[in-house]
């Protein structure tokens, strides 16, 4: 069991923010060298130091709660899943940069079942990290409200509903959705079909949201046969478009929710013979990899993932270092990136 700061005659931040007449983050961002201190409040907490005999290394920061200077960047989903997206690579770049940046180790962890869950709160309960990033994070997924029980700072990307309590880093999903149905009715498209990400997902809700807006400001009809559910995967891509053409033959225009299901799509499309974008339109969102390289290259809504990573590591580390009060909550802005698929 970890030794609080008096038993081993050192003393711990409270201590010193008492003795300084400051709050504990003061404290922690004079340690830190964070240039966002008074020079009254560096000098008060220099001779709070001096007079406690308080060293600040890196073992004895974190004398509040025995720092392990690591994080966990959880994602519930398989490693085909994780390996097959670019938007989970793009986060964890981000994340990662950021956390080296500030000499914390990132620890990955994919957590696929009940079992795997369970060992990963047991882990959280005995301190191994000092917080928690989230990723992919379902309506019905407990893990967040498991992880706030234990008083563990944690960020979320996106949201598990509108009224989400925890701190988030998101997008834009509605704009995503509008952006791309405003472009297919701009260029004459009137049929419009649209591949969802699983409803269970505030993201995908918000996407879908964005569409009916779209279409309802395009004066076209509203069809509930045009909207197709997925999981965000290839194959759902393909099952969910070869659903939509029985449905309605004669769509024009596809919203993917993802590039990597507008991928599915497509291979669907030409096998139905429909020319890409002479017959059918098709859009995604993520604007990674597999949209540059697709024949033809997809247009799609870009999502600016890595910077959503860097954030979410940014809010958490003010918030381990005692910074932060207020749960921040950013939703940053996309856009439409336009190339030969629509």
């Amino acid at each position: 069991m970890a030794m609080s700061g008096r038993q081993t005659g050192m003393p711990t931040l409270e201590e010193v923010a008492a003795r300084a007449g400051v709050g504990r983050g003061t404290v922690s961002r004079v340690i830190n060298g964070s240039p966002r201190v008074s020079e009254r409040a560096k000098e008060a907490v220099a001779q709070a130091v001096a007079e406690l005999g308080y060293v600040p290394n890196r073992a004895a920061r974190a004398l509040a709660g025995s720092r392990t200077d690591a994080v966990a960047l959880v994602i519930p989903e398989s490693e085909a899943r994780l390996f097959a997206e670019p938007y989970f690579m793009d986060i964890i770049r981000g994340a990662g940069a950021e956390l080296a940046d500030a000499d914390m180790q990132l620890l990955l962890t994919l957590i696929r079942t009940d079992r795997e869950r369970q060992r990963f709160l047991q882990y959280l309960a005995a301190r191994r990290v000092d917080g928690v990033l989230l990723v992919s994070v379902h309506g019905d997924d407990p893990l967040p409200s498991l992880v706030e029980e234990l008083r563990l700072p944690a960020v979320l990307n996106g949201r598990r509903a509108e009224n989400e309590e925890l701190a988030y880093v998101d997008s834009d999903n509605v704009g995503a959705g509008r952006s791309a149905v405003d472009h297919l009715a701009g260029r004459g498209r009137r049929t419009i079909a649209t591949i969802t990400g699983p409803l269970d997902m505030y993201a995908a809700r918000c996407r879908l949201d964005g569409y009916r807006q779209g279409i309802e400001a395009a004066g076209l009809r509203h069809d509930e046969g045009l909207v197709a559910e997925a999981d965000f995967t290839e194959e759902g891509g393909r099952l969910a478009m070869r659903e939509l053409l029985e449905r309605c033959p004669d769509l024009d225009a596809v919203f993917a929710a993802s590039d990597v299901m507008a991928a599915g799509a497509r291979g669907v499309l030409r096998e139905a013979g429909r020319r890409i974008p002479d017959d059918v339109s098709l859009i995604g969102v993520d604007d990674s990899a597999v949209a540059r390289h697709m024949d033809p290259a997809l247009t799609s809504v870009r999502q600016p993932t890595e910077e959503m990573g860097r954030a979410m590591a940014r809010a958490l580390l003010r918030e381990i270092a005692g910074e932060e009060t207020l749960r921040p909550q950013l939703v940053l802005p996309t856009e439409l990136v336009v190339r030969e698929s629509a």
